[in-house]
């Protein structure tokens, strides 16, 4: 007999009927019905051409044969329950732990909101362990792609392909630069024209600031191609930074420099002729079941809108 075909839960019900339970207790033990046990400990008697079970008229009991086969079975009724707690612990700590990949601006500016208040909600149990990876959005996407991370932020312009997409909320784009610069004293606005023909400050190729702008500008009835940037640098910090200390015009996300817009750092120049928008949006694998912790990080990002 192939050892694949042993049927366990009939070795199970020999162990009960070997303890002194009634095939009717050791189905209800079981969940299933008094005749489905029979069932199956005939059909293990069958295929082994032996009796087990002796049915008498006030309980079942085991016949010698059947005392040695569930001594027998004793060793591999352990192991099979040892395994079913393993995965059953594998699968509570995959349902607790959670791995999200972030586009910059969200891993800064809007994560840690949402985290907060999955933390601070009482009532629900223990939080998940949360994995924050943050990138840009081009490795966003892939790391999702490639089952690296269970939930991604990105702020692309257009839908993903290949991932699910739900749009939460979007972000706008800025052009600014320190208070001594000349655009600082425009009468008015820069035209998506004179943005274009200007080396500028940018995020690097793959982020998502950086392909809004790009998009924007293509976008338009008369499409423009910017310039090559003054400078690429991979962090919204090092932008701000580059824009406050070397005079130069950069555009960023505007939640990355309200305070310097506040505190008089950086100054944001009107544009005119071109929209700086961009959707931010959430992106799991396709056909992925979301955990319980990445359902429960995804209802706390749909709550309300990112502010």
């Amino acid at each position: 007999m192939d050892p694949v075909d042993l049927d366990l839960v009939a070795l199970r019900v020999l162990a009960m009927v070997g303890d002194g339970h009634s095939l009717t207790e050791a189905a209800r033990r079981l969940g299933v019905t008094q005749q489905a046990v029979s069932a199956r400990v005939k059909k293990l008697e069958a295929r082994l051409g032996v009796t087990l079970v002796a049915r008498g008229a006030q309980r079942a009991r085991l016949t010698d044969t059947g005392v040695l086969v569930a001594g027998w079975a004793g060793e591999l009724l352990a192991s099979a329950d040892r395994v079913a707690t393993s995965l059953a612990t594998l699968r509570g700590d995959a349902e607790s732990r959670l791995t999200v990949a972030a586009s910059l601006t969200i891993a800064e500016h809007l994560m840690p909101r949402w985290l907060r208040a999955m933390r601070q909600e009482t009532g629900r149990g223990e939080p998940p362990e949360v994995r924050l990876v943050a990138a840009n959005s081009t490795e966003v996407v892939e790391r999702v792609r490639e089952g690296r991370a269970d939930l991604g932020f990105v702020e692309t312009p257009e839908p993903v392909r290949d991932v699910e997409y739900r749009i939460i909320g979007s972000d706008d784009l800025a052009v600014v630069v320190a208070p001594g610069h000349p655009w600082a004293r425009r009468r008015g606005p820069i035209t998506a024209r004179g943005l274009a023909s200007t080396p500028l400050v940018l995020r690097e190729p793959g982020s998502g600031t950086r392909s809004a702008f790009e998009y924007a500008l293509g976008a338009l009835p008369e499409p423009l191609a910017p310039v090559a940037p003054a400078a690429e640098l991979p962090t919204a910090a090092g932008i701000r930074l580059t824009a406050i200390e070397e005079g130069l015009p950069a555009v960023v996300s505007r939640r990355a420099v309200e305070e310097d817009l506040d505190g008089g750092r950086l100054v944001e120049v009107p544009v005119s002729g071109v929209r700086l928008t961009r959707p931010l949006a959430v992106i799991w694998a396709e056909g992925t079941r979301l955990s319980r912790a990445a359902e429960e990080l995804l209802r706390h990002v749909l709550a309300g809108p990112p502010g």
